[in-house]
């Protein structure tokens, strides 16, 4: 059975476990606002292209008509939304890695990004662990697809 969780909300009271977990399960979450001020910020710190850190010229010089957040920044803030949303509820070991990281759209200030997190594949690791494939996808207001990936994630097994 497929596991559709559209309010983060729901599965507040439950920890989830490798065994807990089947393709094609999903969780959506909630929005998150992104700020001039935030990307200005980041990018200052992390990744200091023009067309993060520069409001005047990104407007007058890029396609974009103003800043736009580093796409280490979409990534963090999809973190973010996956970690409230899913896997700070989960028995979650760290991951292995990231598949297919993908930047499809630029985010800009005042865009409402939320993720869909899909489990795409599970594999028995050992008694006590687990490895997932969960698919990311991070959508805009207009809900495109501004940014994907494949975790490799590892969970807990129950020890029941």
């Amino acid at each position: 059975m497929v596991k559709i969780l559209t309010d983060c909300t729901e599965i507040s009271s439950m920890t989830i476990f490798f065994d807990d977990l089947a393709v094609d399960d999903e969780w959506t979450s909630g929005d998150y606002e992104v700020t001039e001020a935030e990307i200005l910020e980041f990018a200052s710190q992390y990744d200091p292209q023009w067309f993060h850190t520069d409001p005047d010229r990104a407007a007058a010089d890029s396609p974009y008509g103003g800043v736009i957040a580093s796409g280490w920044h979409t990534a963090a803030m999809s973190m973010r939304l996956l970690v409230d949303c899913f896997l700070d509820e989960a028995a979650t070991m760290g991951a292995k890695g990231v598949d297919e990281l993908r930047w499809l759209q630029p985010v800009q200030p005042g865009d409402q990004l939320s993720i869909r997190a899909t489990v795409e594949e599970t594999e028995v690791d050992s008694d006590q662990r687990g490895t997932v494939r969960l698919r990311v996808e991070t959508t805009n207001t207009a809900d495109e697809v501004v940014f994907s990936m494949v975790g490799i994630v590892m969970f807990a097994r129950r020890n029941d």
